[in-house]
């Protein structure tokens, strides 16, 4: 298998590290080497967290080179967007479709861009641009905060990992408690790629 460089985008509390988390344990089941890294910013008051992922056969580095990532997943717009540079031409960007405005843009002086602007940022290496209603649909299923399984659901459509790893992954992982609504924002995400992929 060659390597995949993923890349994870978000603000502070969407749960971009778990995500990071759960695709590098996924891969070790499946026999594949991995190596990540997180970067914080003012993570805990909803500002920027960005996770680097690579999996291969044998990785020496945690982190992609620009214009070489293969998945980007966006949980927010403008966070998608700033990193958008680094996808590789060709590749896959998922991106919810939730924008949660910086503080200069809540002061008034910034202006957030539009949906237009953003996916005209990601068109510039690639015409594979999804985007989702993915925090819509983890609040239909019954808790928003299922969102990070919900896009992992997507990105699994497009690794080369049995859907029975991540669910038994996602299964050990996650307690009891939230684990069965979980598999289904899993599921949910995959049958909504697929609607707009296949």
């Amino acid at each position: 298998m060659k390597t995949i460089n993923m890349l994870i985008t978000g603000a502070g509390g969407q749960g971009v590290v778990l995500s990071s988390d759960m695709i590098g344990e996924v891969a070790l089941a499946a026999g594949y080497d991995v190596k990540k890294t997180d970067i914080h910013g003012m993570a805990q008051r909803g500002g920027s967290v960005v996770s680097h992922v690579r999996i291969a056969r044998q990785v020496f580095s945690p982190l992609s080179k620009e214009g070489e990532v293969d998945m980007l997943l966006g949980l927010e717009k403008l966070e998608t967007a700033r990193w958008g540079y680094f996808l590789k031409p060709g590749g896959i960007a998922i991106i919810n479709d939730y924008a949660l405005p910086p503080l200069s843009v809540t002061l008034g002086l910034d202006t957030y861009p539009t949906d237009a602007e953003i996916t005209g940022i990601l068109k510039q290496s690639t015409d594979r641009v999804y985007v989702l209603p993915a925090t819509k649909l983890a609040a239909e299923l019954g808790d928003v905060r299922t969102l990070n399984i919900l896009i992992l659901g997507c990105a699994s459509v497009f690794m080369p990992i049995k859907v029975s790893t991540w669910k038994e992954v996602i299964s050990e992982r996650l307690p009891e408690k939230i684990r069965k609504i979980n598999l289904a924002a899993f599921e949910l995400g995959r049958k909504e790629i697929q609607s707009v992929h296949l």
